[in-house]
């Protein structure tokens, strides 16, 4: 009998060290919080694109001639891809004597000359009565056509000339070696001016009516997720695609920079809302309850559930619409284990 005594009392005590363990291993639950402060966040819908430059174009050449590549005045040297032009700039030269002679520059700027002279000798007349008025629109007339027959002239001549028709870079530029004979409708060059680019997106059938024309997008590639530009929705499908159910969407971004090059493959976020001065939390730390939403808060070295109403989300954050006050203490790490008004550590 004295036995079973001692045997009970030690059963006793060792649940009672079992309940002072369990009570250790509450008080000791660690977590990490923090203040709740005024943040922004944007809501937004992620696709990829491929981007390419607003203005590109192919140059071939219009006439024959001998090919010769000019010097890029800024370099020293040869003209080569990736040289940066300006509007104007000659990078060809396609010399061809024969072609020239034909126009016969001197001759049709010699006869504007003349037929200028002409007809300021005949306006002088006719102001003192000395030719017809006939007279005078024939000098007109005359004059007219020659500067006709001159700029014609010069636009025939210019197509010995590779030019830039606006400030771009250099891509592509086929080599030929100097003095070759290229016929008409050779390719000689493409031109790229990418400092804005443009692209098209798809987007599923149930954001027709979020995306708009004028949306700001942000662009990042994503090899260098670091470098993020900024534009807009410039175009919005207003129907959906029967195979698909999605719709197709385009967008501009400025690239000053050229951090973006033709061709990349980039992640479009289209920014459909944004606040500012709201309750954003970690999405992470939500949990889904059968009450709702919750998350915990400190209160008195205890954790305490919330209930909360969310708004504007993205992939990383959340905004707290009810249940959260600012400067509150939230937990969010350790959060997964702990029940309502469980005994925290923090430790940060």
């Amino acid at each position: 009998m004295k036995k079973l005594l001692i045997f009970a009392l030690a059963l006793s005590l060792l649940a009672c060290d079992d309940d002072e363990r369990d009570d250790a291993l509450q008080v000791s639950v660690p977590v990490s919080v923090e203040l709740i402060r005024p943040g922004s966040i944007e809501e937004f819908i992620t696709n990829s694109a491929t981007v390419e430059a607003i203005r590109s174009i192919s140059i071939v050449s219009e006439v024959a001639g001998r090919y010769r590549l000019n010097i890029n005045p800024d370099q020293r040297r040869y003209y080569r891809p990736g040289d940066r032009v300006k509007k104007g700039d000659v990078i060809i030269y396609l010399d061809n004597p024969e072609y020239e002679n034909t126009i016969k520059i001197e001759a049709q700027e010699l006869n504007l000359d003349i037929s200028k002279r002409e007809f300021e000798k005949q306006q002088s007349l006719y102001k003192k009565g000395g030719v017809t008025l006939r007279e005078l629109k024939n000098a007109e007339r005359a004059y007219i056509e020659a500067a006709y027959a001159y700029d014609n002239a010069r636009i025939q001549l210019d197509k010995l000339k590779i030019t830039a028709p606006f400030n771009g870079i250099i891509v592509s530029l086929p080599h030929y070696t100097t003095g070759t004979l290229l016929n008409a409708g050779t390719r000689m060059i493409d031109l790229m001016d990418y400092r804005a680019l443009r692209g098209d997106v798809r987007f599923a059938a149930q954001d027709l009516l979020r995306i708009k024309v004028g949306q700001p997008v942000r662009v990042t590639y994503y090899n260098a997720p670091q470098d993020t530009l900024y534009g807009k929705i410039t175009t919005v499908e207003p129907a959906l695609d029967p195979e698909s159910r999605s719709f197709g969407a385009g967008f501009e971004v400025q690239n000053p920079n050229l951090i973006l090059r033709p061709g990349m493959l980039v992640k479009v976020d289209a920014i459909i809302a944004r606040k500012d001065s709201a309750i954003v939390i970690p999405r992470d730390i939500v949990l889904s309850r059968r009450e709702g939403k919750t998350v915990f808060i400190v209160e008195k070295g205890a954790a305490i559930r919330r209930t909360i109403s969310t708004g504007l989300e993205n992939s990383d954050f959340v905004e707290v619409i009810n249940g959260l006050q600012l400067n509150e203490r939230l937990v969010v790490k350790g959060f997964e284990t702990l029940r309502n008004h469980s005994k925290i550590q923090v430790i940060n």
